[in-house]
């Protein structure tokens, strides 16, 4: 499964991520400041489910209706970058099989993952 982090994840994440064998992208080594919109085709042209943490990703997918391949939010804030990468490696690692075509939403105590975007 390939990943794009978005710019505002942070890279701690990032490198665990790759570290534990996933091929991930980051907007922020990539194109830094691009909008949203861009982000998001940059994860379809390459087939990868879109890391981040900003919500505006919801009103693409949901109400603009543009295709994703999957995306993650992290709503994890005000918690260490190391911690939030072990999350997100653990949701990654027991729902595999179901991220790509889903919005899925990682808390720190739940993972809620909506099914079928295309």
């Amino acid at each position: 499964m390939n990943f794009l982090a978005d710019e505002g994840v942070d890279a701690p994440i990032v490198a665990e991520l790759r570290q534990a064998g996933f091929q991930v992208a980051y907007v922020a080594e990539l194109s830094p400041s691009i909008d949203d919109s861009t982000v998001l085709s940059m994860a379809n042209q390459q087939e990868a489910v879109l890391i981040t943490q900003d919500k505006d990703f919801g009103n693409l997918v949901f109400q603009q209706r543009l295709i994703s391949h999957g995306v993650i939010l992290l709503r994890l804030h005000g918690i260490d970058p190391r911690l939030k990468a072990h999350l997100l490696l653990k949701s990654i690692r027991d729902h595999q099989d179901q991220l790509e075509d889903s919005f899925t939403v990682i808390t720190q105590d739940r993972i809620r993952i909506r099914p079928r975007l295309n």
